[in-house]
């Protein structure tokens, strides 16, 4: 009896904790709801210029020529509105204008510094866009989750999707969905097709990686695979014929129109230094917005001399007049392994003429550039004992040192030491980096500071801890000048294994020549404080397609590593282009 009695007197306490709790919900709610009303409209409408410098202070670039213009919905097609119900928010016209569980997560994200979470609804997000900051906060998720609650009552949903897809941003500068169509098409929102009203859909998640001018190879397979789930989502709710979507193929759009600040090499540099900041939790809206004062580690001498060597690195060898072949790309990065700033980078030729960033794509061979890594991998296995060196220990070596590609795909291990797996010269320098770093983890940073008003952005360090060992890490770099051959100080009993014979036969411990497609050309070159990535890529000046590489001549990159390394470095002219 007495055992009933205490069980009964502890569930009593229990219910009424419960019910306490409800009630102190319920109330807090309530509060909340009466007290937070519908704001004015923030003052990110009102977009400024963002100014780029070097890293003495003298300017690189201003940009923030914002494209705004709002539509009524009765412009937009039925079936580009229906598009993106279908991307962000199958249920938007039944729902109650929140999304209760993506709220939570996004704070719970934000509260534990986790990734940031979608699953807002489109009010939630028309509300952020329209009346709130785009910063990551508890205080303005918990204020977007009421005041979309109040927005859903007082307005309709056609009021509520015209806000939405005039106020969002979708690249290029480009807010609204009329600007976007313009900007991506070349047309009148009117005259938008469902397939291109889907791509402008796509859009929203990742406006710069979905960007298809500057997209990377596995960039634009998200973009296309981000675009067909709008369209099979479209199918699902009974908007689109299965017949008529299987027709579609998806609506490559125009190329962007540069402003004159990112002529030359200053739009490859904005370009990196935005994605940089975006991986730092700096929302593209937020940056778009404009206010932002952005110092770059990039040093105005060494850019200058980079570019230089490059231009004489790739007039072909001999007398006359200096001839270059038009089908050849350049990427080239020099970063400073100690401190991991991005004191120089080479983008292409001209942001105007090719957007493809050729310092950071990554959709040709590392080649002889990851000899290296096999041989750093090599000796982390001796150290262990392990007697064979199998794919598994040479990926995770790779993934260590800051190579994200995946190299699954390769059937044999002897397909990894000839480096068949894609990687860009912005990777690859962080790659060597470490390894001139005793093994200690480099990621080239281009951005130094970035402030916005009282706001300063907080930055991941460039250096980091130690990710192999430090023998490895040696010899791995001494590779470069071709100090560490199989057979040599390292294993005096020649007893070299089968994947290092491979990299030492393709001539590939010296981290230069070219790939075994032969549609790249490698170059790392160290020298005392500076470590530089070049790459030459084979790519169709007419169809822009990679081929591969003509001539037989000594290796180009290395004339431009030789080139660069000699340079007198003087104050640029003032205005130069860089």
């Amino acid at each position: 009896m007495r055992m009933r009695i205490r069980r009964l007197f502890t569930w009593r306490k229990a219910l009424a904790a419960l019910t306490t709790l409800c009630f102190l919900v319920i109330g807090a709610f309530t509060v909340l709801y009466l007290v937070i009303d519908i704001p004015k409209p923030n003052e990110q409408v009102k977009a400024q210029s963002n100014v780029y410098l070097f890293s003495d202070g003298s300017r690189l670039a201003r940009t923030g020529e914002v494209n705004r213009e709002s539509v009524p919905l009765d412009r937009v097609p039925e079936d580009v509105r229906r598009a993106f119900v279908a991307a962000e928010n199958k249920d938007f016209y039944s729902d109650s204008g929140v999304s209760v569980s993506g709220t939570a997560r996004g704070v719970f994200n934000t509260l534990t510094g986790g990734a940031k979470q979608g699953g807002s609804t489109i009010t939630q997000q028309y509300v952020k866009n329209y009346y709130l900051s785009q910063e990551q906060t508890v205080s303005r998720k918990v204020k977007e989750l009421f005041i979309s609650l109040k927005v859903d009552r007082h307005n309709s949903k056609d009021d509520i999707l015209a806000g939405y897809l005039n106020s969002s941003y979708y690249g290029r500068l480009a807010y609204g969905v009329q600007a976007a169509s313009r900007t991506y098409y070349g047309k009148e929102v009117e005259d938008l097709g469902v397939e291109e009203g889907a791509y402008l859909a796509a859009l929203l998640q990742a406006p710069s990686q979905y960007d298809w001018a500057v997209a990377s190879p596995a960039d634009k397979k998200l973009a296309k695979a981000r675009w067909g789930y709008v369209l099979d989502n479209m199918v699902g709710e009974g908007w689109l014929d299965a017949d008529d979507r299987r027709r579609m193929r998806f609506p490559v759009p125009v190329a962007p129109k540069a402003s004159a600040e990112l002529a030359g090499q200053a739009g490859y540099l904005v370009d990196v230094a935005r994605r940089e900041l975006i991986d730092s939790g700096v929302g593209e809206q937020e940056l778009a917005g404009g206010g932002w004062r952005i110092t770059l580690n990039i040093e105005p001498e060494r850019q200058r001399a980079l570019r230089d060597a490059v231009a004489a690195g790739l007039d072909a060898p001999g007398d006359g007049p200096p001839r270059r072949d038009p089908d050849r790309q350049v990427g080239a990065v020099s970063v400073d392994p100690k401190s991991g700033r991005v004191v120089a980078l080479y983008g292409g030729d001209d942001y105007f003429k090719h957007y493809m960033n050729n310092a950071t794509r990554a959709d040709y061979q590392a080649g002889p550039t990851f000899a290296p890594v096999v041989l750093a991998a090599q000796i982390e296995a001796k150290e262990s004992r392990r007697r064979t060196l199998d794919p598994g220990i040479v990926k995770k070596t790779a993934a260590k040192l800051g190579m994200t590609a995946d190299p699954a795909g390769f059937a044999a291990p002897q397909a990894l030491s000839l480096g068949l797996m894609g990687a860009s010269p912005l990777e690859m320098a962080g790659v060597h980096a470490t390894l001139a770093n005793d093994g200690r983890k480099v990621t080239p940073s281009v951005v130094k500071s970035a402030r916005r008003g009282e706001k300063t952005v907080d930055l991941p360090d460039a250096t980091g801890d130690r990710v192999i060992g430090s023998l490895a890490a040696t010899y791995a770099h001494a590779s470069l000048s071709g100090k560490a051959r199989a057979g040599g100080a390292l294993w005096p009993d020649k007893n070299v294994p089968p994947l290092l014979e491979a990299a030492d036969a393709s001539g590939g411990t010296d981290a230069s020549g070219r790939t075994d497609d032969r549609k790249a050309e490698w170059f790392i070159g160290s020298a005392p404080g500076l470590l530089t990535s070049i790459g030459l890529f084979g790519e169709s000046a007419r169809t822009g397609k990679q081929v591969a590489i003509k001539g037989i001549e000594d290796n180009p990159a290395a004339r431009i590593w030789g080139a660069y390394l000699a340079s007198t470095v003087s104050e640029p002219a003032p205005g130069q282009d860089f």
